[in-house]
């Protein structure tokens, strides 16, 4: 999409099942943020080209967990952020999701 790159809903899904992190949703969040950085790079992104992160929850009182890992990567950047509350996701031990959207200038 020409500068603009798209990160799908990533979780931190362990193949076999589990979750990386366990029931620590601030683990789960940094792998998943460690997984986006991983597949913008792929795509000639960065960390520093996100605009917006779209953060989907399946327990919004977590929020300040998720809130601390969200900005240890992104204190810099502060891209526009929003989290819903959602009632499950596809495996019940995945606690967060993340979508990302980058646009690369340059």
């Amino acid at each position: 999409m020409g500068n603009h790159v798209v990160v799908s809903g990533t979780t931190a899904a362990i193949p076999g099942g589990g979750a990386v992190g366990g029931d620590d949703i601030g683990a789960q969040t940094t792998e998943v943020l460690a997984r986006i950085a991983a597949a913008l790079e792929q795509a000639g992104a960065s960390l520093r080209d996100v605009v917006r992160t779209r953060l989907f929850v399946t327990d919004i009182t977590r929020w300040p967990e998720v809130a601390a890992a969200h900005s240890a990567v992104f204190d810099a950047v502060r891209p526009a952020a929003s989290m819903y509350e959602v009632t499950g996701l596809i495996a019940p031990e995945l606690l967060i999701e993340i979508e990302a959207d980058a646009i690369v200038v340059d």
